[in-house]
Formats: C-alpha cells, sequence, structure tokens
C-alpha cells in the first residue's frame, strides 16, 4: 500500500450515494467524468439515467441512451447478468451494476484508486474505500510483480483469483484492475491512442461503425498536484449545504 499525496499518477474516484427509491453513481477520473442514477422500488430500475459530463470521443454521448435502454425495467439483482457490456461504454455499464450492487445500503460508499506513474517501468496501484486501503499490486509491462502470490500475473488474466475473494474483495479487485489498465494511457503518447480503428471492439465506441468516424475530444486532467481531486465537486457541495443549514 502507498499513500498516494502529491505522487504523480492515475487517480479514479468513484462515489454511491443511495436513498429510498433511488441511487446515484458517480466517477471521474484524467480522462472521464460521469453518472448513472437509477430511481427503483426496491426490486425494478424503473428509470434509468446517464449522464457524460466529461468524455474521451466524439461517439461517446450516444452510448447515454444505450445505457439506459440496456437496464430501464431490469431488477437490481439481475444487472450482473446483462452480457452486452461491450456495446456499452464500459464505465458507465460499470456504474450502473455498482449502483444497483448498493442501492439498498444505508450510507455512501466512496472509492479511490491510485496508479502511480511509473518509475523504471514499474507502476504501485492502490484501491481505498471510505479511505481504507483495502487492496494493492505492482506491475510492470501488465503484468504483476507483488505480491508474490500474483507474481507473473496479466492483468488481463485475473478472473480465477478475483473469483476466489469474497464479495466486497472481489468488487474492488475488479475495479483496481480495470484502473491498472486505464491508468497506462498517462504514458501513450496521445497520437497513438487518437484512433478509434486500431482499439478491438471492447465498447459503444470501438464498434467498427463509430471507431470509423470517432474523433478523440474531452479535457484531460492531471489530479496529481493535490489542489483538486475527482469528484470534489461533490464535497464543494456538501460544504456548501451544511454552511447553509
Amino acid at each position: 500500500m502507498i499513500n498516494p499525496d502529491h505522487m504523480p499518477g492515475f487517480r479514479r474516484r468513484i462515489r454511491i450515494t443511495p436513498a429510498p427509491g433511488h441511487v446515484l453513481s458517480e466517477v471521474e477520473d484524467d480522462y472521464h467524468h460521469m453518472s448513472v442514477s437509477i430511481h427503483h422500488d426496491n426490486e425494478i430500475a424503473n428509470i434509468v439515467e446517464a449522464v457524460l459530463v466529461r468524455a474521451p470521443w466524439t461517439t461517446c454521448p450516444g452510448a447515454v441512451d444505450k445505457c439506459e435502454q440496456t437496464f430501464t425495467g431490469v431488477a437490481l439483482r439481475a444487472f450482473s447478468e446483462r452480457k452486452d457490456k461491450a456495446f456499452n461504454c464500459t464505465h458507465l455499464f460499470d456504474l450502473a451494476l455498482l449502483a444497483a450492487t448498493h442501492a439498498l445500503d444505508n450510507a455512501p460508499l466512496v472509492y479511490d484508486v491510485f496508479v502511480s506513474d511509473p518509475i523504471e517501468g514499474v507502476r504501485r496501484a492502490t484501491i481505498y474505500r471510505d479511505g481504507v486501503a483495502l487492496l494493492g499490486w505492482t506491475d510492470a509491462n501488465y503484468r504483476i510483480i507483488e505480491p508474490a502470490a500474483l507474481a507473473g500475473t496479466k492483468l488481463t488474466d485475473m478472473r480465477a483469483w478475483i473469483d476466489s475473494l469474497e464479495p466486497a474483495q472481489q468488487e474492488a479487485a475488479r475495479i483496481l484492475r480495470w484502473v491498472s489498465m486505464i491508468a497506462h494511457g498517462r504514458t501513450i503518447p496521445m497520437e497513438k491512442q487518437s484512433d478509434a480503428r486500431r482499439m478491438p471492439p471492447s465498447c459503444y465506441t470501438f464498434q467498427p461503425e463509430r471507431a470509423a468516424v470517432a474523433q478523440r475530444i474531452g479535457k484531460i486532467l492531471d489530479f496529481s498536484d493535490g489542489t483538486v481531486q475527482p469528484l470534489d465537486h461533490y464535497m464543494e457541495k456538501v460544504r456548501c449545504d451544511a454552511e447553509e443549514s
């Protein structure tokens, strides 16, 4: 585990806020800022609303309707059974699953993930839940170095290990694995990650019909200096509401 304060690296924050009949799931990182809101009757997702505040491709906004169509009318417990993730925005899809999983929780939940920039090719990744470090590993070239139990395992080949964990740890491990992969974008030259046609068809934008026309857009943020953190807009609203009350 590492303390990421003021260290250069990739940061992602996920906040899930449940309330009676409603749950909001939000994410922000260097490249993305989006949310999924679900109105439910404790069993069925009656209304699903997806919002893109910041996304990396011109075609991404079309994924809003796709997400809403995918999950509206679906039982909360059945969200994980949907098999069309590759035809959705993967980030909205994951937010919807997290929202459904925690829709009946009694309190908000915050995940913070930090993946350091490489030092001699080595990155260190840690995930925190409500400020408490849960899991961490070191990787180089998409392959785990530490802990010893995972040494040599590719980031793309961790399913068996993740499935062996207890449910809460599984959720954190899946998030950490995904963010560890996204974080590599910080060191890939922009010209090498701006042609969607070169990407595998793993999400809404990278489907062939959209990859052919997708253009790279979106403001990229770096939270490394510590002055602003992902989803700080939420914490500012909480502060203002507290002052008004």
